[in-house]
């Protein structure tokens, strides 16, 4: 099975990556962030190394994605390769950072893509807002991040709650700003109860704030 979790920068994405590989025995797929080549460049000067950037997290992206539908194993995968296309690089475009024909072409090559991959088998969303996002960023502390502005990061926020409404997979959405998985073992067993009920049948638990509402199943 392919299992992916989506969420804007600081949500929690790698956290909940790990202690669900943990807890399943899933082998986890890890964003390209500390060997990325172009990501300090990009936070130092975003219109002009936007371009640079997207085609390098697709090109990973879709790696991941090819070698995940010839496995066996399940494989739980630290950001999808539809945010890429369908959250940052819009949103960069839309904010000047990135031109029309640069887009154009990343968009192109991205449909391209998408008619030899299929979709996650459950696709886990972390939802979160702006303030916990940024108490998160501050938190971990990576330089080339200390520059983000505060209008980028609603920027995606926007696109992903978009993108989230018409997602057509099966959808599990947690509510990071109230669900502490990261800290809390009975947040985290009411994440994994629900994984549970979705992807094997097992009996629900009864349905939280803390865990949030589907959409689109």
């Amino acid at each position: 099975m392919h299992i992916a979790i989506a969420g804007n920068i600081g949500c929690g994405k790698t956290t909940l990556t790990n202690m669900l590989a943990q807890h399943y025995g899933w082998i986890p797929r890890f964003e390209s962030v500390d060997f990325n080549p172009y990501l300090e460049d990009f936070y130092a000067d975003m219109a002009r190394w936007s371009f640079n950037l997207q085609i390098y997290f697709l090109n990973k992206r879709f790696q991941d994605v090819v070698e995940i539908g010839k496995s066996k194993d399940t494989i739980i995968q630290d950001r999808t390769i539809y945010e890429d296309a369908r959250i940052f690089a819009p949103n960069l475009h839309e904010q000047g950072n990135m031109s029309d024909r640069d887009f154009q072409n990343y968009q192109d090559l991205f449909q391209l893509m998408m008619s030899l991959v299929k979709m996650p088998d459950l696709l886990i969303y972390i939802r979160s807002t702006i303030p916990n996002l940024v108490a998160q960023i501050q938190k971990r502390g990576r330089e080339y991040e200390a520059s983000m502005r505060i209008d980028y990061l609603q920027g995606l926020n926007d696109k992903y709650e978009r993108w989230i409404q018409d997602y057509k997979g099966k959808l599990l959405i947690i509510d990071g700003d109230t669900c502490k998985f990261g800290d809390n073992p009975e947040h985290f067993q009411q994440v994994t109860n629900r994984i549970d009920a979705e992807l094997y049948g097992l009996f629900p638990f009864q349905q939280t704030n803390i865990i949030g509402k589907e959409v689109n199943e």
